[in-house]
């Protein structure tokens, strides 16, 4: 069970003690009895109630594993990859994780390392689960106290995901990074155009170092290149995230055409500027 490989790293969300894995491998538990089931895909739920009504459904992560899975978006994890290149002992930690897409790309050039794939999504962390065998998946709120314990991770991985910087600064150890991927203005732009989705605006970048302001930036490269899609996987680009919530089927279901978009993201490197207290 890849949990128990990660079991170290998490703490209760309830009451923040270590938890252990019961001997069957069903249970964790930690030092106050509370128990949480682990599901027989092999995620755990520590998020303490139902997920938000936003959360990613069994739809949207089908369409999202189909589309990652076609390549589109390889050179982000060959570039995100090429940045954490000197942590090949990391424990790693993916926010907002999905399917484990980039959390699994670094956890097979770098066989010493192990990893968390967190979501608020029961159907991301099921099919996350079964990314790898050294990711233990887990379902939490990545806006709220992370269940992880203080310094216990070396890598903080968020691609296209929610910034929790304090819970960031808690849980990175001494030189820890946080490596985040997002989107410049003209990402995706030949998409969004004809079907009237909302542009990303400039300001995005000037908030995202406003949210991360307590690290310190040491690498930031844009990646600039062009994506041929079909209808098929241009159907799960766009059904695979926040638009499968506003666009009718009608509309998808009428993407008849291939068309070619520009990929267009920075991946940057941050580390802590502060040290979490003892």
């Amino acid at each position: 069970m890849a949990l128990a490989d990660v079991v170290d790293l998490l703490v209760c969300p309830l009451c923040r003690q270590s938890f252990t894995v019961t001997p069957d491998e069903r249970l964790l538990r930690c030092a106050q009895h509370h128990a949480f089931d682990v599901a027989r895909q092999g995620y755990v739920n520590l998020l303490g109630g139902a997920p938000p009504k936003n959360a990613d459904s069994s739809a949207m992560v089908a369409a999202r594993a189909r589309f990652l899975g076609g390549g589109a978006y390889h050179r982000i994890a060959d570039r995100v990859q090429e940045l954490v290149a000197d942590r090949p002992h990391a424990r790693m930690l993916e926010v907002g994780a999905g399917t484990g897409y980039y959390l699994a790309r670094l956890l097979d050039a770098w066989p010493l390392s192990r990893g968390i794939a967190l979501d608020v999504s029961v159907a991301a962390a099921r099919r996350a689960a079964r990314a790898h065998p050294r990711l233990g998946s887990i379902v939490a709120d990545g806006w709220q106290p992370l269940p992880v314990a203080d310094r216990a991770i070396d890598v903080v991985l968020d691609v296209f995901a929610p910034r929790n910087a304090d819970e960031f600064a808690r849980v990175l150890s001494d030189g820890g990074r946080v490596v985040t991927v997002t989107p410049e203005p003209e990402h995706l732009a030949e998409i969004r155009r004809p079907l009237g989705l909302l542009d990303i605006q400039p300001a995005k970048r000037d908030q995202l170092r406003a949210t991360l302001s307590a690290f310190q930036q040491i690498s930031s490269s844009t990646l600039r290149y062009a994506v041929s899609l079909t209808p098929a996987p241009l159907h799960d680009l766009l059904a695979m995230g926040p638009n499968a919530f506003h666009l009718t089927d009608a509309a998808m279901d009428g993407l008849v055409a291939s068309v070619t978009t520009p990929v267009t993201v920075t991946v940057a490197v941050r580390v802590s500027e502060w040290s979490f207290p003892a």
